[in-house]
C-alpha cells in the first residue's frame, strides 16, 4: 500500500473523563501519522465527531440541520488533529466538503491528491456535506475518490466479531471477512453503506482497535489485530 485514507472516530480523540479531547492521546496519534509519513506513505484521514456531536443525538431536531451540526463538528476536529500533527513536525492541510473559509480549503481530489504527493496529511472535514451519511461512509467514498488503495478504519475494537462480544460471550472475532458477509450477517462494526460501496469499489477495508495509537503503524504495515475486509 501506498495511499491509505484512515478513518478515526471522535471517540478516539476523547478522553476518559467526558472530556471533548485527550490532548497527550492526540498527541500520540499525531506522531504515528507522522512515522508512517516519513515511511513514505501518503495518508488522507477522515475524522467522526462522537465526541462532540452525532445527529441523531437531536432528538425532535430537523435531522438535517442536527446533522449539519455534526459535519461542522467533524471540522473541529479536523483543525484540532492539524494542530497536533504541525506541532509534531507533520505538514498537515484540512479540506472541507463545503467552502469555510478562512478555516479550511474546499475539498477537491485534485487538491487532495495534489497535498498527499507534497507528503502533508491530508485532513478532510464536514463529512461529505449530506446529511444522513456517516463519515463512515465519507471515509469510503473519499478513499475512492482519492486512488486510495486501502481505508483503514480506528475503533474501540480490535476485530469485528459475529456479536456483540459485550453481549455475547460467544460471539467469534474475524480476522478475515468479504465484505458480503459483513452485510448478510448485519453487522454494525462499520456503517452498511460504507461497506456496500467498498464492496461496489473493491476497496479493502481493515478495521482496527486504537487503545494504541502506534497501532496505526502496525495496521498499515499488517502487523497490528484487526480484521481484513474484502471485496472477494
Amino acid at each position: 500500500m501506498k495511499r491509505i485514507l484512515i478513518k478515526l472516530s471522535g471517540e478516539a480523540l476523547a478522553g476518559e473523563n467526558s472530556e471533548i479531547y485527550d490532548g497527550d492521546f492526540v498527541d500520540r496519534v499525531a506522531a504515528s501519522l507522522k512515522v508512517c509519513t516519513e515511511k513514505g506513505y501518503e495518508l488522507a484521514v477522515v475524522v467522526g465527531a462522537g465526541n462532540i456531536w452525532r445527529g441523531r443525538q437531536g432528538g425532535k431536531m430537523d435531522r438535517t440541520l442536527a446533522d449539519r451540526m455534526g459535519m461542522l463538528a467533524t471540522v473541529i476536529n479536523s483543525l484540532y488533529l492539524k494542530d497536533a500533527l504541525e506541532r509534531a513536525g507533520a505538514s498537515a492541510a484540512v479540506l472541507t466538503s463545503v467552502p469555510m473559509s478562512p478555516f479550511a480549503e474546499p475539498y477537491t481530489a485534485e487538491t487532495a491528491v495534489s497535498y498527499l504527493e507534497g507528503g502533508s496529511v491530508v485532513i478532510l472535514g464536514g463529512g461529505l456535506g449530506i446529511p444522513f451519511l456517516s463519515t463512515d461512509t465519507a471515509g469510503a467514498v473519499r478513499a475512492a475518490e482519492i486512488g486510495a488503495d486501502a481505508m483503514l478504519m480506528a475503533k474501540n475494537v480490535d476485530y469485528i466479531y459475529t456479536d456483540d462480544p459485550r453481549k455475547n460471550p460467544n460471539a467469534k472475532k474475524l480476522e478475515a471477512v468479504k465484505a458480503s458477509e459483513v452485510l448478510a450477517m448485519n453487522l454494525k462494526a462499520i456503517d452498511a453503506t460504507a461497506t456496500a460501496f467498498c464492496l461496489s469499489t473493491g476497496m479493502p477495508i481493515r478495521v482496527f482497535g486504537l487503545k494504541n495509537p502506534e497501532d496505526i503503524i502496525g495496521a498499515i504495515e499488517g502487523t497490528a489485530a484487526g480484521t481484513l475486509i474484502t471485496a472477494e
